[in-house]
């Protein structure tokens, strides 16, 4: 069977690395980003670059993106690809996004015959480089189908949760829920640590085998924190946006997640201290800021 022409929106640090597995996967690849840097490199490595969205349209038959937040995915969705696109296409939305965008955008599409499915991502962009990402997929059986051979090469973990689009959203939000606790559980464990003269390699290496573990101990110590090197794999802007989602997700079911609070609190103290674009594991040198405020 001929395999279809992809398209795919949104050529970041996540979407660069899995359009790029689709190449290698044997597909005909359509990209746009509005960095023009990241469609160059797309095309160095065998896309097909584009100049437009609509140019992207038009070409797929299966349409990827890979966008910053609610307000892109409804932009593009509810206007260029509801506008330009046609009946019996698929788009995989691979976006962080609220369930309840899920259903809109699923809803605006299906009136042009269009399949949807809510198909966010965890494993941040070394296991997005090495095709190994988790992926949260929710929708159509059908489509879930028609798209398996495209998500087997960008995820190593898929699952199709449940026919409801906005399914893998909640997974999504639930999961970066516990990374926004996680990151700064261990930005603060580790500065007590080390105020207690303890060497942070060799307790890393023994909570790594204890109850203290964690993937996410493990990345932002070893990708960050013991390098002192923040370029961003996933930025504090990012992770605040997703625990606003969480929120807004809870709150919608009339639940009140008092911790919340406290963590969007520090993640935003952070960001406005000009933290906002650097890796979310630097809220271990924010820590340190504050320690040595205390003390001056």
């Amino acid at each position: 069977m001929e395999k279809p022409v992809i398209g795919f929106l949104g050529l970041g640090k996540m979407g660069l690395p899995m359009s790029l597995n689709l190449v290698r996967g044997g597909y005909e690849v359509h990209g746009y980003d509005v960095a023009q840097h990241a469609v160059e490199a797309f095309a160095r490595e065998g896309g097909r670059a584009c100049a437009s969205v609509d140019e992207v349209v038009r070409a797929a038959d299966v349409l990827c993106a890979s966008l910053p937040g609610p307000a892109e995915v409804t932009e593009v969705f509810s206007g260029v690809v509801a506008q330009e696109g046609r009946s019996g296409q698929l788009v995989i939305d691979f976006s962080t996004v609220s369930p309840q965008v899920n259903h809109r955008v699923a809803e605006t599409l299906a009136t042009r015959g269009i399949d949807y499915l809510g198909a966010p991502v965890s494993g941040g962009v070394e296991r997005a480089v090495d095709g190994s990402l988790t992926v949260m997929v929710g929708g159509p059986k059908a489509a879930f189908e028609r798209a398996k051979p495209m998500l087997d090469l960008i995820g190593q973990n898929v699952f199709h949760i449940s026919e409801d689009v906005g399914a893998g959203s909640v997974v999504k939000l639930v999961n970066n829920y516990f990374i926004g606790y996680y990151t700064l559980a261990v930005a603060e464990a580790l500065t007590l640590a080390g105020e207690m003269g303890m060497d942070l390699e060799q307790l890393f290496s023994i909570l790594n085998v204890s109850y203290g573990q964690s993937r996410i101990y493990e990345r932002n110590w070893k990708l960050f924190i013991s390098k002192d090197f923040y370029e961003p794999g996933f930025t504090t802007r990012l992770l605040i946006k997703d625990l606003h989602l969480a929120k807004d997700m809870a709150a919608a079911k009339g639940l009140e997640l008092p911790m919340t609070d406290v963590l969007i609190g520090m993640y935003e103290k952070a960001a406005e201290r000009g933290y906002a674009d650097l890796d979310m594991a630097a809220m271990y040198r924010y820590i340190q800021d504050i320690k040595n405020d205390e003390r001056a």
